[in-house]
């Protein structure tokens, strides 16, 4: 189960997110279904369907939870490979 306290360590790939904060103007208030996560980047589909790629590092994202929690999360915790988070994160 996904909660706020772990998601750190979850598969981020099906949550809805929205960029809450970012270093670069262009991303904030950026929001959509996550379809694809590397070590440096989130890549948001849209409504429309189109897909930006984010930045994690600079970027707090906020992320919506199975059951509707919210959750935010600083991209600089998170700038791991997807399957090398869960031995860094603690």
């Amino acid at each position: 189960m996904i909660t706020p306290e772990n998601l750190r360590v979850h598969e981020f790939i099906g949550l809805k997110a929205t960029v809450k904060k970012s270093a670069s103007a262009p991303h904030k208030g950026l929001a959509g279904l996550v379809v694809d996560e590397t070590k440096n980047t989130i890549v948001l589909r849209g409504k429309d369907g189109v897909e930006k790629i984010v930045p994690k590092k600079g970027t707090v994202f906020r992320f919506i939870l199975p059951g509707g929690k919210k959750a935010d999360l600083d991209g600089n915790a998170i700038a791991f490979r997807p399957f090398d988070r869960p031995k860094k994160v603690k």
